[in-house]
């Protein structure tokens, strides 16, 4: 059973910085990050290919937020930079199972004063 896990969430003023981090165990196809702002549905944001070497990332991030990993630790990371007020929502990691993303941490919030 693959259990996920992230952390990292907080309050930041505009243009700061938040690096999310995310526990994996089990074997896993891929991992991604998603966002659910208030009323609005859920996106997602960042992906990485299990082997790490694909990345995938929403139009509104790009340059601004890099996905990563740590083999040794199972951890993977969610690095954002320059954030933005219209960043705020509940953050998600999730575990592919093949094309599926069947496994999904608890969330953690991210919060961007402006």
């Amino acid at each position: 059973q693959v259990q996920v896990e992230e952390s990292g969430g907080g309050l930041v003023q505009a243009g700061g910085s938040l690096k999310l981090s995310c526990v994996v165990s089990g074997r896993i196809d891929g991992m991604g990050w998603f966002r659910r702002a208030p009323g609005k549905e859920r996106e997602f944001v960042a992906g990485i290919s299990g082997s790490g070497t694909s990345t995938d990332y929403k139009n509104s991030v790009k340059g601004r937020f890099t996905i990563s990993r740590d083999n040794a630790k199972n951890t993977w990371y969610l690095q954002m930079n320059s954030l933005k007020p219209e960043d705020t929502a509940v953050y998600y990691c999730s575990a592919r199972a093949g094309t599926t993303w069947r496994y999904w941490g608890q969330g953690t919030q991210v919060t961007v004063s402006s």
